[in-house]
């Protein structure tokens, strides 16, 4: 099977119309950057990555277009990047693309064209990595079985450039042997799964069942489906995804079955400058797609028709979002709150799938909250293990956590001193003049990968001084301490050794808590306790008192360790080396 879905050939894309299969391969040749926009805007060439790059082949044939004598007319050639851009509002691909290849138009259109074949074997790298990645996680959402999937549009090569995300996770699992069967949703009004996907899937040698979408629902309650992968057009900053028309009612019936559902997808189709799904632009397409199909009217002459090409999927729906560079967002069902139990100001609006307060409905943090969190807090302080501002507590409350405002000295904090931040992606939605401590996105990481309610994080001595001298520059090592009684009080299951990871200290903070949440999402047998090189501890637990005692414990442990001359072990959880700390 050739794993190409778009060539370059002496001054043309080359790529098949879509818009024929099954029935018929036929080849379409674009040379101009009309024909380009029209492809795009006919859905001749579909699916996020493969408009990304079909975009940046049109800017090399503008950019061709528009040279004379060796000279590139630059205003003429970014006039037509702007057409090519506008042709497909809704996927972030083709901007990012566009933006990508019309920075090289000046250095002439080979230069951008080899940019633009840079980018085409990128992808096919991209969506292996991608589809691995999500693969390794359905098998271990899903472990000893041979796996039912559902999945809907289509996310194989014909809507990238090789592979495929969502497709391509199918394919992996094939090949380890872990798949039983593909349902295959029809995904109405065009038909991308059961033109597309069915065919995609008999080519790759796949078992498969095509299905009308208004039946996953019931595949789902009656025990047929173990998961859902989709792909996505835009992921937002906090999690929100945009897909084709359909995959919110799909994400609403996997929570409601307790089915992981999970979105595959290349870093580039992640938006991070767009904080939530109410900014995506939602592309509504032509009447005639939902009145007819292959020339039959369907519906009465001139009904009224509402037909968006997408729909945006709320984060806090989505189990995973998974990128070539693993887990970049994590929602576990089974631990976070159900769609009931958010409060009605952190709902998502419908039509375009925001997880947004309603500032008008402002919400207050729990005062009996607040008031045991600055308690904890001056208790730590008079330790000396929350000294000045250092240091932060919070607890959850559902869908959102109350977590100590920034810059305030722990000795002296009240109730009033909290803010009230969203678990799904860290921002305040209530603050009362605070802003949240700038550990916050650690706090969350945590809450988002287990059923943890209190986080407490602390400077503790001796805890910091070991942590600090068992860190391995730029990436997270492992410290094992070893026959403490104490060690039961850490939370594990052994209670003789304690592996407690240890990470890096970036500036970016928010950089911690990603590294942290990926941790614990790929270790979640881990203890409820980390170190952060030269930045102190984190517990966590199912109250306040838990969470601190925890904390307390470690940090007992790492003064028997450093007192004692005790030996302890540092290295990868995998690979954890001897070493003396006298």
């Amino acid at each position: 099977m050739d794993d190409s879905s778009l060539l370059w050939d002496d001054g043309a894309l080359v790529t098949i119309d879509q818009r024929a299969l099954p029935h018929e391969v036929r080849e379409l040749r674009l040379s101009t950057v009309d024909q380009v926009i029209d492809a795009l805007e006919t859905l001749a060439i579909r699916g996020a990555p493969a408009i990304g790059i079909a975009g940046a082949f049109g800017v090399v044939i503008a950019t061709a277009a528009h040279t004379v004598a060796g000279v590139v007319d630059e205003a003429a050639v970014q006039a037509e990047a702007d057409r090519i851009a506008a042709a497909r509002p809704t996927a972030v691909n083709l901007a990012w693309a566009v933006r990508r290849v019309r920075a090289k138009v000046a250095e002439g259109a080979d230069v951008v064209l080899a940019e633009t074949l840079d980018m085409l074997a990128e992808d096919g790298r991209v969506n292996r990595a991608a589809a691995t990645n999500a693969a390794d996680l359905v098998q271990r959402l899903c472990p000893d079985r041979p796996l039912r999937v559902l999945t809907h549009c289509n996310t194989g090569r014909l809507a990238t450039s090789a592979f495929g995300t969502a497709i391509g996770t199918l394919r992996v699992l094939s090949e380890r042997g872990a798949i039983e069967q593909v349902l295959v949703d029809e995904t109405r009004p065009l038909l991308q799964g059961a033109r597309l996907t069915t065919w995609e899937l008999a080519e790759a040698g796949i078992p498969h069942r095509l299905t009308i979408d208004s039946a996953a629902a019931w595949a789902m309650a009656t025990g047929q489906v173990d998961c859902v992968l989709v792909g996505a057009d835009r992921v937002t900053a906090n999690g929100d995804v945009a897909n084709k028309i359909g995959t919110y009612g799909l994400a609403l019936a996997a929570r409601h079955h307790g089915i992981p559902f999970v979105v595959v997808a290349p870093e580039s189709t992640r938006d991070p400058d767009m904080a939530t799904g109410r900014e995506i632009v939602v592309e509504e397409r032509a009447a005639h797609e939902v009145t007819g199909f292959g020339g039959v009217a369907t519906a009465p002459a001139r009904t009224e028709v509402f037909n968006p090409a997408f729909d945006v999927t709320p984060g806090e729906l989505v189990t995973a979002v998974v990128t070539e560079n693993g887990v970049v967002h994590r929602n576990d069902p089974s631990h976070g709150a159900a769609i009931a139990d958010i409060p009605r100001e952190l709902r998502s609006d419908p039509p375009h799938g925001a997880a947004i307060a309603d500032s008008s409905r402002e919400l207050r943090p729990d005062p009996s909250h607040g008031a045991a969190i600055a308690e904890v807090a001056r208790e730590l302080y008079r330790r000396g293990w929350m000294p000045g501002t250092a240091g932060n507590i919070s607890v959850r409350t559902g869908a959102t956590a109350v977590v100590t405002g920034s810059g305030l000295s722990k000795g002296e904090l009240t109730e009033r001193d909290m803010v009230t931040v969203r678990v799904a992606d860290s921002a305040p939605v209530s603050d009362h003049g605070r802003k949240p401590s700038a550990e916050t996105t650690i706090h969350t990481a945590v809450y988002r990968t287990g059923s943890a309610q209190a986080v407490v994080h602390i400077h503790p001595p001796f805890a910091t001084a070991l942590a600090t001298r068992s860190a391995v520059p730029g990436a997270p090592t492992t410290l094992r301490i070893t026959d403490y009684e104490l060690i039961k009080g850490l939370g594990g299951t052994d209670p003789a050794a304690a592996d407690i990871p240890v990470f890096p200290n970036w500036p970016d903070v928010p950089r911690i808590g990603a590294d942290i949440e990926r941790y614990l999402f790929d270790h979640p047998d881990a203890l409820p306790v980390l170190f952060i090189a030269g930045h102190g501890i984190t517990a966590w637990g199912d109250n306040l008192s838990q969470a601190r005692d925890r904390a307390e414990c470690l940090e007992a442990l790492c003064e028997l360790v450093s007192r004692t001359g005790s030996p302890a072990a540092f290295g990868s959880r995998d690979d954890i080396l001897e070493i003396g700390l006298t």
